[in-house]
């Protein structure tokens, strides 16, 4: 069994991510981390407590504040209200969250468990990497002590999705990127290379109708919501991309994806160029960077985990 640690923003695709992770047995979930990004630090809090709750978790899976802003304190994107709604959640309605978060930071949870399974964690960052980064920035010996970082995140060999060049969890923190990429810590890049192609579309949410349940109609909710918002931008899709799911789903099966060794850096230069992610002619492979993808069998997977 995998010990992991999921590290979210959570908005529509992470509240995916969660679900496919909680009904995965390959996952041990230490925890949960949160931070900035898709929204602010404090509703990615309650976001995440609410989906726990509305999937009906009975066994304890701490969630645990982190970051409110990036590494330098400047924040250069704006939540994502017009793909993920006003609450991040497709204005779903959910019920003020029972669980509470734990009274400890993200960074000081990191170190603590990486520190207790030596060898042994995966962090699944499915957000801007700050929280990570500040654990390697606080106690650097967790380098050599964590197994791998599998984050979504990152467009290597195609455009970006918030700028041309930049993907937005990149382009939230470029610098806690660099970090963590030049740390020495193995990384897998699970980017708009490969998620772009796992579309859930209206049909496939459609049939979670033919079954009656709060969380069925939250899934529901929440993917026509996506799917809605990928319409506005894009109506030749026809569905919405599993972008988090799939970091998850790198995890529990890695042969869903082919993935390359490259050194990639990401730009820090403020200017058109800020936050793309680039593979450099000189240097150290430092990451795995999924290129390819068995769409079906992931997708197919996935729904069969969350429903």
């Amino acid at each position: 069994m995998e010990q992991v640690i999921l590290d979210v923003d959570t908005g529509i695709d992470d509240a995916l991510a969660i679900a496919y992770a909680v009904h995965s047995p390959e996952l041990n979930i230490l925890g949960i981390t949160t931070g900035f990004g898709n929204v602010s630090e404090e509703e990615a809090t309650r976001n995440t407590l609410q989906v726990l709750d509305i999937l009906n978790v009975n066994r304890e899976i701490p969630v645990i504040p982190g970051a409110d802003k990036p590494l330098s304190g400047t924040h250069i994107k704006a939540k994502a209200t017009r793909i993920h709604g006003e609450d991040g959640l497709g204005n779903s309605g959910l019920p003020l969250p029972e669980r509470k978060p734990l009274p400890s930071e993200a960074a000081d949870f990191i170190i603590e468990k990486i520190k207790q399974y030596p060898y042994q964690v995966t962090v699944i960052a499915v957000g801007p990497q700050t929280n990570i980064a500040t654990a390697i920035k606080k106690d650097p010996d967790i380098v050599h002590l964590a197994k791998r970082v599998v984050i979504m995140g990152g467009a290597v060999t195609v455009p970006g999705n918030v700028t041309p060049h930049a993907e937005a969890n990149i382009y939230a923190d470029p610098e806690a990127a660099s970090v963590l990429f030049e740390s020495g810590i193995p990384v897998t890049l699970v980017g708009l290379d490969v998620t772009m192609q796992t579309l859930l579309s209206s049909e496939q949410v459609g049939k979670w109708s033919n079954v009656k349940s709060a969380y069925n109609d939250f899934l529901q909710t929440i993917c026509n919501y996506y799917i809605d918002a990928y319409h506005q931008f894009d109506s030749s899709l026809g569905g919405c991309a599993l972008h988090d799911p799939l970091a998850v789903g790198v995890v529990i099966d890695p042969s869903f994806v082919k993935a390359v060794p490259m050194h990639v850096e990401v730009d820090l230069e403020r200017g058109e160029s800020l936050g793309n992610t680039h593979e450099a002619k000189q240097g150290k492979r430092n990451v795995e960077v999924c290129l390819e993808i068995d769409v079906d069998r992931f997708v197919t997977h996935f729904l069969q985990r969350i429903t």
